[in-house]
């Protein structure tokens, strides 16, 4: 027994007790982390550092936490740093989003906002970085893009009231076509429409976002102003001196023909006196023929205009009112009121319609101009280039026409649209000074290949290096090829000129493969002759084959005609090689008894392969292996084949002098007694093989051993090392030796493979290779559906808590045995633990840990967690040895859908292995 205490009891020195150990300090900085420097994994310390991280520390007590703790634990700090940046993006961002907050709001607060400046911030904005789904700049982006709305509409209500004034002028000049009665009684709707048209102008001039429309629409606006007002003043002022002039037979008459008419008529005024004492001339009567050949032609000129005005022709329409009144001025005459009317009404229907077409016309002019304009201050910023430039003016120029077909033209707009074409045509200018350029230096590089050419060909006119001179016409042609841009007629005047450079430095390398090709047709009937021999001369065939790779080593021709000629020169010789290869199968022996045994096996595999059974799969590979290890069969067959002969004496082998004496003591035995015989014969057989195998070949050369006291005539003994001839002991002797691996025996087999059976002809071996892969294929495919059906049932009883529908040992294959099947049974045999020991989650995570397969991406922290867990605790089982208890303690949980998924494919991976 030892004591207690360490003071010596016959001592009298003071009994010394140990002090502990000082604890370790405490950081400055865990009471500010939770603890997370005197934290014993990283794990926990990550943990605890994400912990005081959605408290939402001071950058500066970040700053501090990353500095103390990058040193310690990097894995640990990353999160810290993450945060740092985060801050630091924000704040870089709150400046950007300051900046162009600034600048969004001075567009705002400016009286005059320019369009184009408004849509550059938004776009600059953008390529800065700037925030703009965020606060403020997405209230001051929805601003200006309202305020560019405003703006647009302004300009298109302009538009809109310019031809409003033209159609209430042309209402107004329609009026002096009537009675002034009637134009009076529409006086007060045409002054209503004018004041609401005034008031319209006034309130487009007086809106906040009028100073920010384009400089060309208030000038639009001013001048319909000015002339409606001119023409109104003029209606206003004759309608009313016609109205006084009705009242007063003494006013004057106003100054419209057809109202001064009436109004004369009304009064009925009588002529002057020298014209009164006058007598009138009797007006002359129209001819009938002649008023209805004018009404025919007005009423045709009439529908084509109200054909074409229905249908929205603008610039047909005005075409049909101009023919109409020159038909008027004509026949106008002589037609009734009524025909009269309609043609009025035609004429208004077709100006308000030209109207229209013109307004509509105008807009897509407009539109043009502006696209011409973007042709060159495009959004991205990058320029088009010379052909693109050019196809996009051709393409608005051929839409500017089409435009002018469809209405009036408007010159106006046509000036800033060939302003801006012509301004863009620069680049295309440019961009053909370029081309030109170009060419000019391609052509001068082409002359200068073809003189070179010329060179060349002058200097290899000797050269027999027929290769080098193919490489170097090749190099020539590429060259041509990648020798630039030129010009169709510049093309068409210098490939004449290349081509006859050409055609003279190719003319020695032509004339050598024209006789080469002879040389080659030649050789082709040689071995034609050689192949239609009764008798195959093989050393001639290789003479004239060498001759062949000679010729075509020596004169290259084009690969297409080379492969050709080669066809036709090997089909002869490969014919002959046929024909002998026939002759010697068909006096070669018949499949052997062995080969049909392997055949038939094979056979039989493949139709079990096909039958999808796993027993008779096997069944059949025990066969085919079977029948490949036939030696009984093959003794039998060797056998049957010596039976019938005479016993052979040989000398050295008591064998033959046996069967001679048994057949000379009983020359009428029975079967049985014939069957012994054989047996005995071939058993005899087999021991005197043995008997030459055993006998040891004679010693020619031994590795004598040159140390110091050793005999020179012993060999050494093996060694350990790498060099040939070494390690003999490990690999076994070689070449026959006795006890070696090879022994001389039947055909050179090796005695270690003699349980193989005889050799295999070629067939039979590919036959039996073949079904032995395809039953291998099979196999592992039935395993597989019958893994994925084991597990479908696992999980259906997992979902049910029916332990009676786990599937059986067997189902599950070698890696499940009994003793899992009854935990498994036993878990799901009792009521669901809603709250077990080890939760389902980490069960999932080591179970796909085991089975090495992904886990989904929200629970990859957590692996990595377990994972370092798993690491710090000794002396305990890894996933891949507990798995099937985790699989247990899963089952005893409840079911759920994404739970089943992960285990179906870490049951998939364990269950494989």
């Amino acid at each position: 027994m030892f004591p207690f205490s360490l003071r010596n009891k016959m001592s009298d020195a003071p009994d010394l007790t140990p002090t502990p150990a000082p604890a370790a300090p405490v950081h400055p900085l865990d009471g500010l982390t939770g603890g997370a420097f005197s934290a014993a994994t990283s794990g926990e310390r990550a943990a605890r550092i994400r912990e005081w991280l959605v408290s939402q520390p001071e950058p500066a007590q970040l700053q501090e936490v990353f500095k103390e703790l990058s040193g310690r634990d990097k894995g640990a700090a990353r999160a810290v740093r993450e945060r740092l940046d985060e801050i630091r993006r924000a704040k870089s961002q709150e400046l950007i989003a300051a900046e162009w907050a600034e600048k969004a709001t001075a567009l705002l607060a400016a009286s005059k906002l320019n369009i184009a400046d408004a849509m550059a911030w938004q776009r600059d904005a953008a390529k800065a970085g700037a925030p703009l789904s965020r606060e403020p700049l997405a209230e001051l982006k929805t601003a200006l893009t309202e305020r560019i709305k405003v703006i647009e509409d302004l300009q298109h209500r302009v538009q809109v009231q310019r031809e409003a004034a033209v159609l209430l002028a042309q209402r107004i000049e329609v009026l002096s076509t009537k009675s002034w009665q009637d134009a009076h009684a529409v006086r007060e709707a045409l002054q209503a429409d004018v004041q609401n048209w005034q008031d319209q102008a006034q309130a487009l001039a007086s809106d906040a976002s009028w100073p920010s429309v384009e400089a060309r629409f208030p000038p639009l606006l001013d001048t319909s102003r000015a002339q409606l007002l001119v023409v109104w003043d003029a209606f206003q002022a004759a309608i009313a001196q016609a109205a006084a002039a009705a009242a007063d037979a003494q006013a004057p008459l106003p100054a419209v023909p057809l109202w001064a008419d009436e109004l004369r008529a009304a009064r009925g005024e009588a002529p002057a006196a020298a014209e009164a004492s006058a007598p009138r001339p009797a007006k002359p009567r129209t001819d009938p023929a002649i008023v209805a050949q004018s009404v025919a032609k007005v009423s045709e000129a009439l529908a084509k205009l109200e054909q074409e005005t229905a249908q929205g022709h603008g610039k047909a329409s005005s075409g049909a009112a101009a023919a109409l009144r020159a038909v008027l001025k004509q026949h106008g005459r002589h037609i009734d009121a009524a025909l009269e009317q309609r043609v009025h009404a035609g004429l208004v229907a077709a100006g308000e319609l030209e109207g229209w077409q013109r307004w509509s016309s105008d807009q897509v002019r407009e539109d043009l101009i502006a696209k011409a304009h973007g042709l060159l201050n495009r959004p991205d910023g990058q320029a088009l280039g010379g052909r693109k430039m050019q196809e996009s003016l051709r393409q608005l120029r051929e839409q500017w026409k089409q435009a002018d077909q469809g209405g009036a033209p408007n010159h106006g707009l046509w000036k800033k649209f060939d302003e801006a074409c012509n301004e863009a045509h620069k680049v295309v200018e440019a961009w053909l000074e370029k081309v030109r350029a170009d060419a000019a230096e391609h052509k001068a590089q082409r002359l200068a290949l073809i003189a070179e050419l010329q060179a060349w060909g002058e200097q290899n006119a000797t050269n027999t290096d027929w290769k080098s001179v193919l490489r170097g016409l090749q190099q020539f042609g590429a060259r041509w090829r990648e020798g630039g841009h030129v010009g169709e007629k510049l093309l068409a005047e210098l490939l004449p000129q290349w081509k006859r450079a050409m055609d003279a430095a190719a003319a020695p390398f032509e004339a050598a493969q024209a006789a080469s090709l002879g040389r080659r047709q030649a050789m082709i009937e040689e071995a034609a002759v050689l192949g239609a021999a009764p008798m195959l001369r093989i050393d001639a065939v290789k003479a004239l084959q060498q001759r062949w790779q000679a010729e075509a080593q020596a004169v290259p021709m084009e690969r297409r005609q080379e492969q050709k000629l080669w066809d036709a020169f090997r089909k002869p010789i490969d014919e002959a090689f046929n024909r002998k290869t026939a002759d010697r199968e068909r006096g070669a022996e018949q499949t052997s008894a062995h080969d049909k045994a392997v055949l038939e096996a094979s056979k039989a595999l493949e139709a079990a392969n096909a039958g999808g059974d796993v027993q008779a799969i096997r069944a059949a590979v025990a066969a085919l292996e079977a029948a490949l290890r036939g030696q009984a069969a093959h003794a039998a067959e060797q056998a049957t084949a010596h039976a019938p002969e005479a016993p052979t004496k040989a000398s050295g082998s008591g064998v033959g002098s046996a069967e001679g004496q048994a057949q000379d003591a009983s020359p009428a035995s029975s079967p049985m007694d014939a069957a012994a015989e054989r047996e005995a014969g071939v058993q005899g057989e087999q021991a005197a093989a043995q008997a030459l195998r055993a006998v040891p070949r004679p010693v020619v050369a031994v590795r004598g051993d040159d140390r110091p006291g050793m005999k020179k005539d012993v060999p050494a003994a093996p060694g350990r090392g790498a060099r040939p001839g070494e390690r003999r002991d490990a690999r076994g002797p070689r070449d026959g030796a006795p006890g070696m691996g090879r022994p001389s025996g039947r055909f050179g087999e090796r005695a270690e493979f003699a349980d193989r059976g005889p050799r295999l002809g070629d067939a039979a071996f590919r036959a039996q290779r073949e079904a032995l892969e395809h039953a291998q294929a099979a196999l592992r495919k039935l395993a597989a559906q019958a893994h994925g059906e084991a597990l479908a049932h696992l999980l259906a009883a997992w979902d049910a808590r029916d332990a009676s529908q786990i599937p059986s040992t067997q189902e599950f294959g070698r890696a499940v045995n009994a003793a899992a099947r009854n935990l498994w049974v036993q878990a799901l045999s009792q009521a669901p633990q809603p709250k077990p020991k080890v939760p389902a989650a980490d069960l999932l995570l080591r179970l796909e840990i085991a089975a090495e397969v992904p886990t989904p991406a929200e629970q990859l922290p957590a692996r990595r967690m377990l994972q370092l867990q798993l690491l710090t605790r000794r002396n305990e089982a890894a996933p891949a040895e507990t798995w099937t208890q985790d699989v247990a303690a899963l089952l005893a949980t409840p079911s759920e859908a994404g739970a089943a998924r992960r285990l179906q494919n870490a049951l998939k991976a364990l269950m494989r292995a």
